[in-house]
């Protein structure tokens, strides 16, 4: 954020590539996860899919089903890559495949990447929270995040489990707002100075 005051132009990030590079950003700076070999397996309301009207997002198509698509090809593979890369100072590599599930809005990532070492849960999500101490719109949760919970809003919520020795990592946001017209407002607030969080907090 402190490099976006006084920028000409700026790359809003993908709904995909948010929800994956906050949740993953602060244990990969950290170096307790592997760089590679990071699974991140993401379901998205069809409004994730775009606006352009296609045959496998209409409702009748799309209701009562769920499927994968641009499997090992989706565009925000790369953006993720080097996003992560850049921000932890090593290459990482993850495998992201979406999902397409029938409702309106909202992205629920879950993601397993390699401990480096050993590490409990309240180790991993004080991380995170010393990570995102003072950004308003991070939220590091206990319990289990659902896209209910931050949709129509700004926020992210993020927490971590464990399934024996495996870290899983859950992430949502609402792909429309944080995934979208929200980090562009969050943009253009510090570009023109203003505090960030303007028109973007909850009434």
């Amino acid at each position: 954020a402190s490099k976006i005051p006084g920028c000409e132009l700026i790359a809003n990030p993908g709904c995909y590539t948010s929800t994956s590079i906050l949740a993953l950003a602060p244990l990969l700076c950290a170096k307790l996860i592997e760089p590679t070999g990071i699974i991140i397996d993401a379901k998205s309301g069809v409004s994730g899919a775009g606006r352009a009207p296609k045959l496998n997002t209409l409702f009748s198509e799309c209701n009562e089903g769920l499927s994968a698509y641009s499997v090992g090809k989706h565009r925000h593979t790369p953006e993720i890559d080097q996003v992560l890369s850049d921000a932890s100072g090593q290459k990482v590599s993850v495998i992201f495949t979406p999902h397409l599930i029938p409702m309106d809005r909202g992205i629920l990532a879950t993601i397993y990447p390699r401990l480096t070492r050993s590490a409990t849960q309240p180790e991993l999500l004080q991380v995170l929270r010393e990570f995102y101490r003072g950004k308003p719109f991070i939220r590091v949760v206990d319990h289990l995040p659902s896209t209910k919970d931050s949709a129509f809003t700004n926020y992210c919520d993020i927490t971590i489990r464990f399934c024996r020795d495996q870290l899983i990592v859950i992430a949502c946001l609402d792909n429309l707002i944080k995934g979208a017209s929200g980090v562009a407002v969050q943009n253009f607030n510090l570009v023109c100075g203003f505090d960030e969080t303007t028109a973007l907090l909850p009434a």
